[in-house]
């Protein structure tokens, strides 16, 4: 089941992003978070923009949600996205239905165009934004380092309207 997100999903979350920033590049975050950061997170993200949780058995096993992608206001119309999912559930389509919950919410709420930051390398996220008809505009080269690697971003583009 996809819902909105509550401030008391902020621990399932917290469980979740911990796992990506301990041991992938999929994110640039190097610290684990603490709850009580993520629930602020989740508080300021979720009062301006679009951000669901997908729920089974009432555990939450996955999330997604759009938020500013550059500060100024001509950028007001352009959202990027992010989305994770609980490692036990990658690969059953979750990412995906989350994912289309979003763009149709951001279509309805007028939004232009969706951006998604993706680490290079990660044929998953690549696949499953391609899939969904985001194009590939940029290439970064070694803009992050992580783990004693320097990575490469790729970023992807869907025009809503």
């Amino acid at each position: 089941m996809i819902r909105e997100v509550k401030l008391q999903d902020a621990k399932a979350i917290t469980e979740i992003y911990n796992e990506y920033v301990m041991h992938t590049v999929a994110t640039f975050e190097t610290e684990p978070l603490q709850e009580d950061v993520m629930r602020s997170r989740i508080a300021e993200i979720s009062a301006h923009f679009p951000y669901f949780v997908y729920e089974i058995n009432t555990e939450v096993v996955g999330y997604c949600y759009a938020h500013t992608w550059k500060e100024k206001d001509a950028y007001k119309y352009t959202l990027e996205t992010t989305v994770y999912l609980s490692p036990a559930h990658i690969g059953k389509g979750i990412g995906k239905l989350l994912m289309q919950k979003l763009v149709g919410e951001c279509r309805r709420q007028g939004y232009h165009a969706l951006i998604a930051c993706i680490t290079a390398g990660n044929e998953a996220s690549n696949s499953l934004h391609r899939g969904l008809g985001f194009k590939q505009v940029s290439h970064f080269e070694k803009v992050g380092l992580k783990f004693g690697h320097w990575l490469d971003v790729i970023d992807y583009e869907l025009v809503l309207n």
